[in-house]
Parts: structure tokens; C-alpha cells; sequence
């Protein structure tokens, strides 16, 4: 990656002690929010929700997101990336155990609004503050963080399924959650990296100036749109394994309340895979070529389990999901976050802002279609997202 000053061969001490914060801070956010997915059959039957309530009330996140994530910029601007990062963790964290308390659909929907809330401030801050490392370190690593984040969906994923097989109490189990999750934030706060927001590039984007807004040039306007209906498809895509991958193998195919958990802990092993992998692959081929492939395995993988329906085939099909997915949602933030003239923050919350309309979309979208119909054909909107963003992928072009 081109950066505006001379980078050291070996990343200095205060570059790696950032790296490794910003890993704890995804850590935290993979970890959250995961340990309620695969309680979500039990919340769907406790609370007597159909399959459009459920996935109403889960875009209820995309939505808190949505409605209050341009304030993320604003917010890197004055406290600066790491500190944002740090206090939505610990909002995110402490907002966790209202899932447990929610007696209906209204309370469950309200706990989800603000877990989005929450979910886009740490979201944009962290990726930013990625990108600060990522300029130290002169070389592609932002695919290395969101594959921390997918070991800890993994982990949360894992402990969810295997809460919810044992009986342990919701609320038990997420007061658990939050407290590791603040006490971890806590631990990683005074690594993250020092100095202005933008020390790192050298492109003349526009230095944090308060909360004020900076308006950006025409050009990245519309490159900034582009990126953000890449990162629809991509979010509502990532986002199919945790809203229906455990309703679809437990209520349609039948399967038990453990084994419905694996099409998401598949998909987020897989995710992993390809994140783990994904930086070296990026500087080789670039980030167009291995995105566009990404996405139409994809749709492939998905779209062939749906066509042979059943448990192995779901979890595989699922896997072959997060597999391609993988690099998607981090070399479209990492686009945005390097629009010449456009503040990294500001790139990232934008993006990131109409982004969350994938995941606002797509699961109301699939359970009405599945109310029609069935959830095997309401979920034929992710092959279609898929090939989407296969065309899309044009835009995450280099631009010096």
C-alpha cells in the first residue's frame, strides 16, 4: 500500500503495541453480539415470533446503526479513533444483557436498536484506527484484524450454541459476556497509538477539525457511493449465516438446538480462513480481483446447498459463504477509508452508514419472502447479493 512518507522496514514498537490493540478491539466486537445467535430459535419461540417478527427485529440492529452511525465520524474527529473505539466497547458490552431481559418484541427490537448503536461507533472507530496501523506497517494487514474478529465470532458463536444445548440461563450467560468484554477493553486502551488522526497519510486529507463536518470533493462522492452498495452486499451477505443459518437448519431441516449453531460457526471458521489469507492474496492479484472471485464463490456455495437442502449441505454451503465473503467487508472499508481528501473517519462512517442497509434489508426481506413461500427460497437473496457484488467489486480499484 502507497503512503505518503517513508515507512521503517520493521514497524516500530509504539506500530506493534497498536496492532495489538486494535486486535483486542476486534476481539470484542466478534465477541458480543455473536453469543446471541444461536439463542435466536429460543428467543423466535419464547417470544412467539413469526419469521417476519424475527427478522424485523433483528434488522432493528442495522437500523440503530443506520440512524445514528454518521455520528461516528464526527466522534473519531474530536476524541480521536482509539478512544471512540474504546467507549462504544464498553456501550456495546454493557447493552449486551437487555437480550435476556426482553420480555417481548418491542424490548427485544429496542435491545438490538441500541446494540447497532453501539456495534457502528466501535465499527468505523476500530477500522480507522486499523488503517493508522496499517499505514505504519506500509503493507495490506486490515484483512489480518477482521480475521480476529471472525475467531472470536467463532468463540462467540461456540459458547452460545453450547449455552443454550446446556440450558444456561440467558441472562447469566450474557452479564458473563459483557464483563469479559469490559474488562478486555479495558486492557487494550493504552496501546492503541498516539498523535493526529491522520500522522500517517500523505495524500492532503483534511486534518480533524472538532466535530465540524468537511465537505468532500464531487469525485469522491461518487466513489463513496460505490463502495457503500459493495458493502450492502457484502454486510447482508456476512450477515445471512447469524439471522438465518440456525432458523433454517433447526425449523426447516429439522435439526437440533446444537448442530443449528454450526451453518454460522461455519461460516465464521471459514471467514477466518479467507481473512487469514486474505492480505497476502490482496498485495499479490489486488484487491478487485480477489474480491470479484470472492463473491462468486459465494453465491455458488450458498446457492448449492439450497438446491440439495439438507443439514451437511447447509453447513458446508454456509462455510463456502464466509469463504468468500471474507475479504469483502474489509477491503471495502479499507477503500473507503482512503479516498483522497476525504478524512479516514469520515470515509469509514460514511461507507459504513449506508452499508448497514444490507444488513437492514436483507433479513426482513428473506423472512417475507420465506412467509410466502419458504425460508429455502427466501434465502435465494444471498446468491443474488452475491453475483451483485461480484460486478461491484470494480470499485475497490486503487486510487493514489
Amino acid at each position: 500500500m502507497t503512503v505518503g512518507r517513508q515507512i521503517p522496514e520493521v514497524p516500530d514498537a509504539s506500530a506493534r503495541r497498536g496492532r495489538l490493540a486494535v486486535v483486542g478491539l476486534f476481539l470484542v466486537n466478534g465477541f458480543c453480539y455473536t453469543n446471541v445467535v444461536p439463542w435466536l430459535p429460543t428467543i423466535k419461540s419464547d417470544l412467539e415470533l413469526s419469521n417476519t417478527a424475527l427478522g424485523t427485529a433483528v434488522a432493528a440492529m442495522p437500523l440503530g446503526a443506520l440512524v445514528t452511525g454518521l455520528l461516528a465520524g464526527p466522534l473519531i474527529a474530536r476524541l480521536g479513533s482509539g478512544r471512540a473505539a474504546v467507549a462504544s466497547g464498553f456501550l456495546l458490552a454493557l447493552t449486551l444483557p437487555l437480550v435476556a431481559l426482553a420480555p417481548g418484541w418491542w424490548s427485544f427490537a429496542s435491545a438490538l436498536f441500541l446494540l447497532g448503536c453501539a456495534d457502528a461507533w466501535m465499527d468505523a472507530a476500530m477500522n480507522a484506527h486499523g488503517l493508522r496501523v496499517q499505514h505504519r506497517y506500509g503493507r495490506t494487514i486490515i484483512n489480518t484484524f477482521h480475521a480476529v474478529w471472525s475467531i472470536a465470532a467463532v468463540g462467540g458463536g461456540l459458547l452460545g450454541a453450547s449455552m443454550a444445548g446446556l440450558g444456561v440461563p440467558l441472562l447469566a450467560h450474557l452479564s458473563g459476556v459483557a464483563l469479559l468484554c469490559v474488562v478486555l477493553t479495558l486492557g487494550v486502551a493504552r496501546g492503541l497509538l498516539p498523535g493526529p488522526e491522520h500522522a500517517e497519510r500523505g495524500d492532503g486529507a483534511p486534518r480533524p477539525g472538532g466535530g465540524r463536518l468537511v465537505r468532500p470533493p464531487v469525485r469522491a462522492v461518487f466513489l463513496l457511493l460505490g463502495l457503500s452498495v459493495l458493502l450492502m452486499m457484502a454486510g447482508g451477505i456476512e450477515d445471512s449465516a447469524a439471522s438465518w443459518g440456525a432458523v433454517y437448519t433447526r425449523h426447516e431441516l429439522g435439526a437440533s438446538a446444537f448442530v443449528a449453531g454450526l451453518p454460522f460457526v461455519a461460516c465464521q471458521a471459514m471467514m477466518t480462513v479467507g481473512r487469514l489469507t486474505g492480505d497476502r492474496l490482496t498485495d499479490r492479484f489486488g484487491a478487485v480481483t480477489v474480491a470479484r472471485s470472492g463473491a462468486l464463490l459465494t453465491a455458488a456455495g450458498l446457492g448449492a446447498a439450497l438446491l440439495v437442502p439438507g443439514t451437511g449441505t447447509a453447513i458446508a454451503g454456509f462455510g463456502l459463504l464466509g469463504l468468500g465473503v471474507a475479504t469483502l467487508f474489509p477491503l471495502t472499508l479499507a477503500a473507503a477509508g482512503n479516498v483522497p481528501g476525504v478524512r479516514s473517519g469520515d470515509g469509514v462512517a460514511v461507507a459504513g452508514w449506508l452499508g448497514r442497509l444490507g444488513f437492514l434489508g436483507f433479513p426482513p426481506l428473506v423472512g417475507m419472502i420465506a412467509d410466502g413461500t419458504s425460508l429455502g427460497v427466501g434465502l435465494w437473496v444471498v446468491p443474488a447479493g452475491g453475483v451483485l457484488a461480484a460486478a461491484l467489486a470494480v470499485t475497490l480499484r486503487r486510487r493514489e
